[in-house]
């Protein structure tokens, strides 16, 4: 982690703790060049990270101001990007994996495009059904380019792919595009979410990115509609 990013996390906590409250002025940027010893280059790159995630804003001639929002949506955001994941959106539950596929294949045009990757090289084709205190919430089709997410295995789908590229590859993932759009399941996915009846299905697609910009998946994550809520925080400048 570089020191403007981790200058950004301890702000960032100071937020999260309530040391700085909505609306309360940040140190100003010489005072934390002092405090952390490094140049104001380095401090402004750390507070435009709080920018860029929606949780401070820099006023004109006044300084830098903590945004007014909810406490569990500070750490929903988080300074990983805005997004976390099954396995930690759901730490409160069990969470268990069950492999359909794990193969590697060349992507499709579409998909080559999404990760800015060749039709010739190789990605990893992932199919798991995710399971929430043992009943099944969602399946996930999952492809990753081998040459940016290395090393994967059988016993890394059973838990969480995010943990592994975040804890053993130590590559920071920064963000996510994502599309939200209502479906009705394939016969295929009504036998793995042990759905009856007319039940619609929450799709998300999304193309994630690491700290320096690479896509390193695009996923289609498939959940049931009575087992599902997104939560997003709006900022408005």
């Amino acid at each position: 982690m570089n020191k403007y990013e981790q200058i950004a996390q301890d702000i960032y906590n100071d937020i999260a703790s309530g040391k700085y409250e909505p609306g309360s002025q940040l140190a100003l940027e010489k005072e934390m060049c002092a405090q952390y010893g490094v140049s104001r280059i380095t401090i402004k790159r750390a507070v435009d990270e709080l920018v860029k995630k929606g949780l401070v804003i820099k006023r004109r001639g006044s300084g830098t101001f903590v945004k007014g929002v909810l406490e569990e949506d500070v750490e929903d955001v988080g300074m990983s990007g805005q997004f976390c994941g099954f396995t930690n959106s759901n730490k409160n539950h069990s969470i268990k994996s069950r492999i359909i596929r794990f193969e590697i294949i060349h992507p499709t045009k579409e998909i080559a495009e999404k990760l800015k990757i060749s039709e010739e090289d190789f990605v990893y084709d992932i199919v798991r059904i995710r399971y929430l205190d043992d009943k099944p919430a969602n399946v996930e089709y999952t492809q990753m380019p081998i040459d940016v997410i290395t090393g994967i295995k059988h016993e890394v789908l059973l838990g969480s792919i995010y943990a592994y590229i975040q804890n053993t590859l130590k590559l920071q993932i920064q963000s996510a595009h994502r599309a939200i759009s209502a479906d009705m399941p394939t016969e295929e996915e009504r036998k793995y979410l042990k759905i009856e009846g007319e039940l619609p299905i929450l799709q998300v697609a999304q193309v994630a990115f690491l700290s320096d910009g690479r896509p390193f998946e695009y996923s289609r994550s498939r959940h049931r509609a009575d087992m599902s809520s997104f939560r997003a925080v709006s900022i408005y400048y």
